[in-house]
């Protein structure tokens, strides 16, 4: 249970999961409140990209989700009356051992990471809301008791209508989009279940993948903003069958609707939060940011806040953290990914006005122009020089921190990755046997990379691993943060250049 010292984690979608297990895998005190009574709900999310397979690998969870993802998923993309497959296990991005999304429930997701918590000692507190804040103090209601209980920090990972957004008084700044969301899970006849399939219709786009919940197909198509009082992301009344089969026309698709399980229409907006914190109380995924489900960044952003910011509470909550270096630590989540953040969500922007726009640009673009090029298509999607570099900003592998106070450059280090990005994987001899590097920094914790020459920086302390690389020549080293990013690049690497870095990590004077 989170006490004075402990992170009190508001929600439990995925966001707040992922929080919550690397907090408590860096030591925390972690309590989890949810105030949902019921354990699932339709998914809205179906990607994860490998960026975020790779964050939730330290954490012992990663292949518990691809068990349940398909990992080989085939799309037909109908361009006109062209259609092109595409297999995305031939998309093979370089340095990553997850080289291409993979197609999996928001749900499942949950589960995984539900259970993990769980083994860990931590319970999901099920129709337990946030109903105020006190100072260090949250205000909790669960089946008409209130309950004060004192937190160190309060993650909100209480999605868009966030309540620990609107009791710290942040702004949320955006605009509703003009186009909704209709989902369902349908039962259909007339196509093959080995595939999901894209149509860029003269309305919008209409995704139909068979990997439902309550049926076999899951339907997303775009449709004109209707107002409505359900709040934003929510899912709203359910959708005439009339509607959808009329969109299945519509796209050109010879599917016929059998039995609607479930629908629902969302209304979608594009938002950020003016702060990703408010004293001890931080924002986190779609309580911080809501944009279109364009590029499936929903999820994978939120996941990767909580990676960064999860192992951040749990040291600054740890004894002898305090002082400006406490203070730096905490707000480096804000400065590292409240730029990464509103990144993705000008990508999703564009993305979705290509997918769902109703202006003539946007039309001709799916009508006529990406018609046009089908037939180079196949060909493309084979030139790794064209495809790896919008692939990898969509997998989230070009973000870095290069700006962050815990990004250290020391010397002078050779080569890349720099302080600030992504630790690539990759090949390397270390203990007399060749390995992978993500192999050697798959756990919790610290992980320095010496160079076969480096001196063994001594003193370190716990949650500190050291490895040294056989087959990379140099005095220097390479400091790997919790949630994989460079911390520290040092030529030589010194135990005083590391010992600080540490303390800096640790939030300790």
């Amino acid at each position: 249970m989170a006490g004075d010292g402990g992170v009190l984690v508001v929600g439990a979608g995925t966001s707040g999961l992922a929080l919550a297990l690397q907090a408590g895998a860096h030591g925390a005190a972690v309590r989890v409140v949810e105030r949902r009574e019921r354990l699932r709900r339709p998914s809205r999310a179906l990607i994860l990209h490998p960026r975020t397979l790779e964050g939730l690998r330290p954490l012992g969870v990663t292949e518990a989700v691809l068990a349940r993802a398909d990992r080989s998923p085939v799309v037909d993309l109908h361009l006109g009356r062209r259609v092109v497959t595409a297999r995305l296990e031939d998309v093979q991005l370089p340095g990553t051992a997850f080289p291409h999304p993979v197609l999996v429930r928001q749900a499942d997701v949950e589960e995984v990471l539900r259970e993990a918590l769980a083994a860990r000692g931590v319970p999901v507190e099920r129709g337990t809301a946030l109903t105020g804040l006190e100072g260090g103090t949250a205000v909790l209601e669960r089946a008409g008791t209130r309950e004060r209980t004192p937190f160190r920090f309060l993650a909100g990972c209480d999605g868009p209508d966030s309540t620990a957004r609107a009791l710290t008084g942040v702004p949320w700044r955006g605009r509703p989009y003009r186009a909704d969301i209709l989902l369902a899970d349908l039962e259909l006849d007339g196509l093959p279940p080995d595939r999901a399939h894209v149509v860029a219709a003269a309305g919008g786009i209409v995704f139909l993948f068979a990997i439902g919940e309550a049926a076999p197909w899951r339907l997303l198509v775009s449709a004109p903003a209707r107002p409505s009082a359900v709040p934003f992301g929510q899912p709203g009344p359910p959708v005439p069958v009339e509607e959808l089969q009329a969109a299945l026309a519509a796209a050109g698709l010879p599917a016929r609707i059998t039995r609607v399980a479930w629908s629902a229409r969302v209304r979608l907006q594009r938002r950020l939060a003016a702060r990703f914190r408010a004293g001890d109380v931080f924002l986190v995924g779609d309580a911080a940011h809501a944009h279109s489900p364009a590029g499936g960044q929903g999820m994978n952003t939120g996941i990767q806040d909580a990676l960064n910011l999860g192992w951040k509470l749990a040291w600054a909550a740890a004894p002898g953290a305090g002082g400006a270096a406490r203070e730096r630590l905490l707000e480096s989540y804000e400065l590292e990914r409240r730029p990464a953040d509103r990144r993705v969500l000008a990508l999703t922007d564009v993305l979705f006005r290509g997918e769902a726009g109703t202006d003539p640009l946007s039309r001709l673009a799916r009508t006529r122009l990406a018609p046009l090029g089908a037939p180079a298509l196949p060909a493309v999607l084979r030139t790794r020089f064209l495809v790896d570099p919008p692939l990898a900003v969509l997998a989230q592998l070009r973000v870095h921190h290069r700006a962050s106070p815990l990004s250290v450059t020391t010397g002078r280090p050779r080569g890349r990755p720099r302080a600030g990005e992504r630790l690539p994987d990759g090949p390397v001899r270390c203990g007399g046997r060749t390995v992978w590097l993500h192999e050697l920094t798959a756990a919790p914790g610290v992980h320095v990379l010496l160079e076969r020459s480096a001196a063994d920086p001594r003193p370190r302390g716990p949650g500190v691993h050291v490895h040294r690389l056989e087959d990379r020549p140099g005095r220097g080293g390479t400091v790997v943060r919790p949630d994989g990013w460079v911390g520290l690049r040092a030529d030589p690497l010194e135990a005083a250049g590391l010992s600080a870095w540490l303390a800096a990590a640790r939030g300790r004077p």
